[in-house]
């Protein structure tokens, strides 16, 4: 394996003292509507996730898992238990709706400093990485969106070492060969865009066999933003927790029956299960 720089950036909170994965037990959390979130902001979780990443080099060891959650995952999670135990398996879950922020501040006595919305995130991450030597690996989506989101982030980024890409269509009997695959090319981070669940699901089933990469982050629609194929809601939308709003005007065929039960189940979900820290 080739050396890389290992510097890490002042925001970065997680300082390596040995222990692999004390990121699962050392942070502030919150739980909202049945799931548990780490208390940090998003240059903290990408200082983290490079941190525990970089820890892992050369050890063999199964990778980090972090994931994702918003209106639509709580009500998944809270209709599906089979989806529920796959967020629980992850090592953290970062708030990537608004609806997940507020009800941490207004129900628990643990409020989210702020949305961590993976398409943002993610260029937290890239900018460390380009300047501690970290990798990248990406799979997911089509494969004219896979590729043309890889090529915007070698223009955005192109010191970022990037160990590979692939596109997401392929079925489970292809993903030994992929997990081999992964594995050679050696990543710090995999960026996970599958979907909920199938994202989950891969990242359960291959995180003891991935132990060539370091940390698994799921993404879901990351490439799709970044190949500029979707849009992002105006920012005013975003801080108001009016994104969905602004994808169901873009695509109310397909997503107005999703939301008109999702929104209203998660809002229940999360008044029903969301509780202060340390309650029973």
């Amino acid at each position: 394996m080739n050396e890389r720089a290992d510097h890490r950036p002042e925001e970065v909170v997680y300082q390596d003292d040995g222990a692999i994965g004390r990121y699962a037990s050392s942070v502030p959390r919150t739980f909202v509507g049945g799931l548990e979130i780490p208390a940090l902001t998003r240059q903290q979780i990408a200082g983290m996730l490079l941190d525990e990443a970089i820890l892992r080099r050369g050890r063999k060891v199964p990778c980090l898992y972090l994931s994702t959650a918003n209106g639509q995952v709580i009500s998944m999670c809270a209709r599906d238990q089979k989806v529920h135990r796959l967020f629980q398996c992850a090592d953290g879950i970062n708030a990537d709706g608004m609806s997940v922020v507020f009800a941490s501040r207004w129900l628990t006595n643990v409020g989210l400093p702020e949305r961590v919305a993976t398409t943002d995130m993610f260029h937290d991450a890239a900018k460390q990485a380009q300047e501690r030597g970290a990798s990248f690996y990406f799979l997911g989506a089509k494969e004219d969106m896979n590729r043309r989101a890889v090529e915007q982030i070698r223009q955005m980024y192109p010191k970022l070492r990037i160990a590979g890409r692939r596109n997401g269509y392929f079925s489970e009997a292809d993903e030994p060969a992929i997990v081999a695959d992964i594995n050679q090319a050696q990543p710090d981070v995999l960026w996970l865009g599958l979907g909920v669940p199938r994202q989950q699901q891969f990242a359960v089933r291959h995180r003891a066999n991935l132990t060539g990469v370091g940390a698994i982050q799921t993404c879901g629609g990351l490439f799709d933003f970044v190949s500029g194929k979707n849009s992002r809601a105006p920012m005013w939308m975003q801080q108001a927790g009016l994104e969905w709003a602004y994808r169901l005007m873009l695509e109310p065929r397909r997503l107005f029956l999703r939301y008109a039960f999702t929104n209203v189940h998660a809002i229940a979900v999360m008044l029903t299960k969301t509780r202060h820290q340390g309650a029973d």
